[in-house]
């Protein structure tokens, strides 16, 4: 059901104002992968929502946070040696993660409560946005949980992939989300379309969102860093380690010839189905969304070639990453269109 605001000016504010959520969770969403891909995340060891908000504002302070620092298995057999301007490089790229995270829940905190205040919102629209707002609450425990991975008592140098791409996700999700509500409170008239419509772009939607988990397990073990011919994997289709030795199914989740492979396999797929949809629907209402999406598709395939072929750098990795949500965000759209109004 489409809820919309109790005014024309109501709802052209509350859209501006996913607009900003959107684009701030966008933002979000590249500074995490930065501060994946400078090995930037375990630098803060603790989890603390309020006084975490100020940086290290003295000397006796960067040594100590150095000092806890010192303590993760990251530092003993990866970084050991470094220095705290070293440190303080990979410090910077975590706090401002997290300051930018406090300062989506602020700003929509703070719309959601201008809009109660003025009486713009119906009870389903509300509910709509507090959900939108708890899921950013659940994103902020989520990543001190993939943090934590990575401190204490454990030989890891990273975080855990699989948690890492939980919050991954989390991240897609809630952007997408922002995307659905802006465009129900659009109230563009949607297309009567078939069934096999709806059901190809929800497929579309759900193997992206497969894709998008599958290359956070890849950037999660530096897997695109390895395995950089193509369309080859070290000369061969199917790679000998496929399936890690002693991980056995693990290998799906930690194993980097695993997830490099099926990363490929899948972005095959998805190009495969996009290209067909643009053929099947050429005659349809939504042949503008569908070749829309394939031609999305299409760049984020031959970039993430681009991207695998130079041992994924960062600013090619980074791109990749931004085209990819993209790519989810015009797979929502479709789905949307393809949804009767009710």
């Amino acid at each position: 059901m489409s809820h919309t605001g109790k005014s024309p000016q109501a709802t052209r504010w509350m859209r501006n104002w996913l607009v900003l959520v959107g684009l701030l969770v966008y933002a979000m969403i590249l500074i995490g992968g930065a501060t994946r891909l400078t090995d930037s995340g375990l630098s803060i060891t603790e989890w603390d929502p309020i006084k975490g908000t100020l940086p290290p504002l003295s000397d006796a302070s960067w040594a100590s946070l150095f000092a806890k620092y010192q303590q993760t298995a990251e530092y003993k057999l990866q970084n050991s040696g470094m220095t705290l301007a070293d440190f303080q490089q990979i410090f910077w790229w975590e706090w401002g993660h997290r300051l930018f995270g406090r300062m989506i829940g602020l700003v929509a905190m703070g719309g959601l409560a201008i809009f109660a205040i003025r009486g713009w919102l119906s009870r389903g629209l509300a509910m709509k946005f507090v959900i939108l707002i708890l899921l950013g609450g659940l994103q902020g425990a989520i990543g001190w949980w993939m943090v934590s991975s990575g401190i204490g008592e454990t030989t890891r140098v990273d975080v855990a992939p699989y948690r890492l791409a939980t919050h991954f996700m989390l991240a897609l999700l809630i952007i997408a989300y922002t995307g659905w509500l802006w465009l129900d409170l659009g109230g563009k008239t949607r297309p009567q379309v078939s069934r096999m419509i709806r059901t190809v772009a929800v497929a579309l939607l759900g193997l992206i969102f497969l894709q998008m988990a599958a290359g956070a397990l890849v950037a999660g073990l530096d897997a695109g860093r390895t395995y950089n011919d193509w369309p080859l994997m070290a000369g061969e289709f199917v790679p000998q380690g496929y399936l890690g030795e002693g991980l056995g199914l693990r290998s799906l989740f930690e194993g980097r010839a695993t997830t490099q492979f099926n990363h490929r396999m899948l972005a095959y797929g998805i190009w495969i189905l996009s290209l067909w949809a643009v053929l099947a629907f050429r005659s349809t209402p939504l042949k503008g969304a569908f070749a829309g999406l394939a031609a999305l598709v299409s760049l984020q395939a031959c970039w993430g070639i681009l991207t695998l072929m130079n041992a994924a750098p960062m600013n090619l990795a980074l791109l990749h990453q931004a085209i990819g949500v993209i790519v989810t965000l015009a797979a929502v759209r479709l789905v949307w269109l393809t949804r009767s109004a009710t």
